[in-house]
């Protein structure tokens, strides 16, 4: 079931080519939350080799590159949660139910277009800053390491904590069973052990990338909570690409 779960993650979180037989079931999907910081260890390291590849290309071509690899592994599933929620919470006008309606609305507005295209200018930028300030052996700087392999571990570390701690509001749903079906003692070691790893080897830049997500997500948090009384799946979405762009431009600055 750990196997199946860890896959359920992958096939969730990535484009990556995962096809499940038989499609999984509700305890299943709730496990795979499990697995939620390993996928983003996951992606970290392919942006990682893809940046390191790319040394010869100038550097805001290498990092248009390597951010098109990020949109594209993740099918653009967070962007998407973050246009909702963007859209949501200014034409909520502070109403619950208003909010939920648009969070639905499949349509995007001109919120959510700014939304993205600020937190895409904000990676790219802090991606650019990372290779003008890198070493001739970038496999051995830990900044540059840091900068592409902790923002995508931090970020969906973030979900089993957000989903542990607070309400989901939707019936219904892959949400619903990732609440409903949680291993919520699994998830603590997870989370516990995941901040202790990134604090020993990612040291100045783990401690500053560990501070402003902790932040990030305790005021988002209580953001959704004083909107929506919990959270949704767009929610969790637009907290991963907050949390990652916020991460990513404190390590490129450290």
């Amino acid at each position: 079931m750990l196997l199946r779960s860890a896959l359920i993650a992958v096939q969730f979180l990535t484009r990556f080519p995962v096809r499940l037989k038989p499609p999984p079931v509700a305890r299943e999907i709730g496990l795979s939350l499990l697995w939620y910081p390993a996928i983003g260890l996951l992606l970290g390291l392919l942006l990682w080799s893809a940046a390191t590849l790319l040394l010869q290309l100038a550097p805001p071509l290498a990092a248009a590159i390597v951010l098109v690899i990020w949109v594209t592994s993740t099918g653009a599933l967070h962007l998407d949660g973050l246009a909702d929620t963007a859209d949501a919470w200014v034409g909520g006008r502070g109403d619950r139910d208003r909010t939920l309606a648009i969070m639905k609305d499949p349509y995007a507005g001109p919120v959510a277009v700014a939304a993205v295209v600020c937190v895409l200018l904000l990676k790219f930028g802090a991606i650019s800053a990372v290779r003008d300030g890198g070493s001739a052996r970038p496999w051995r700087d830990l900044h540059f390491a840091c900068a592409y392999i902790l923002p995508p571990l931090l970020a969906r570390s973030s979900i089993p904590l957000l989903f542990i701690q607070t309400h989901y509001v939707r019936p219904g749903g892959i949400g619903a069973s990732l609440a409903q079906h949680q291993s919520r003692a699994g998830g603590q070691w997870i989370i516990t052990l995941t901040a202790v790893l990134i604090l020993v080897i990612g040291r100045c830049h783990g401690l500053v990338a560990i501070a402003v997500a902790a932040a990030a997500y305790l005021l988002l948090r209580r953001t959704f909570i004083r909107r929506l009384g919990g959270v949704t799946g767009d929610c969790a979405g637009a907290m991963i690409e907050i949390i990652e762009v916020l991460s990513l431009v404190a390590i490129s600055c450290s």
